[in-house]
């Protein structure tokens, strides 16, 4: 039976897709640039699969720290439920453009990790290979994002490192379709993300899940 995190993960990634096509939109994009499709399909799957390792790695990093308090404190792992719920709430007002509720966590990112990570860039491009997309996916992977952020806060619930690495997986896996696509015809699928009554259907629907993971964290707080 698969794990709900992994599902829910999953979706959580499919949903907010629209925002990894504002965020990284003009970087898959220029992939097409290549004459032959095929190329281009190829460029597109490597760039997104180094991204994806990027999330693995950052998701097995936080959960390995973090489940080895979770097992010492049975305090901490609750706090992380309630720290996750949380941050879900503040991905579907981000999404739905109500406030910049994350922009926050992107610029502290930005500070600590992306300003040095960002420098490694003159040494792929340009991209006229698979295994540059790849490395450039890997390097655009640590791109300060309110969502990937959220989705680690999902990742450090996880009870060990290959779990977290697996959460991940599942989140960016939810992101390809949208980031695979845009890379083949980016104006159409950028118009029906992110228009306004998909922003708000989308956001509503991580809300309430976010409200759901609240009510789950509160009730083994109080039994």
């Amino acid at each position: 039976m698969i794990d709900p995190l992994f599902t829910s993960a999953f979706l959580m990634g499919l949903i907010g897709s629209g925002h990894c096509i504002a965020m990284c939109g003009g970087i898959a994009s220029s992939l097409q640039l290549a004459s032959d499709k095929r190329k281009t399909f190829t460029y597109s799957l490597a760039y997104n699969i180094g991204r994806a390792l990027s999330y693995m790695a950052a998701g097995a990093l936080v959960a390995g720290i973090s489940s080895q308090f979770a097992r010492q404190n049975t305090s901490f792992s609750l706090a992380l439920s309630f720290i996750a719920a949380i941050f879900m709430l503040l991905v579907g007002v981000y999404i739905m453009r109500l406030g910049p509720t994350l922009q926050w966590l992107e610029k502290i990112g930005k500070t600590l990790v992306w300003q040095h990570i960002v420098k490694l860039n003159k040494y792929l491009m340009p991209i006229n290979s698979p295994f540059k997309a790849l490395g450039y996916g890997a390097l655009w992977g640590w791109l300060p994002c309110g969502l990937v952020y959220s989705a680690l806060t999902w990742a450090m619930t996880s009870p060990s490192a290959l779990d977290g690495a697996l959460v991940m997986l599942c989140f960016a896996l939810g992101t390809f379709p949208a980031m695979i696509t845009l890379g083949i015809t980016a104006q159409k699928l950028n118009s029906i993300i992110n228009h306004p009554w998909t922003r708000i259907v989308l956001g509503s629907v991580i809300i309430w899940y976010g409200i759901y993971l609240l009510i789950i964290a509160t009730d083994k707080l109080v039994h």
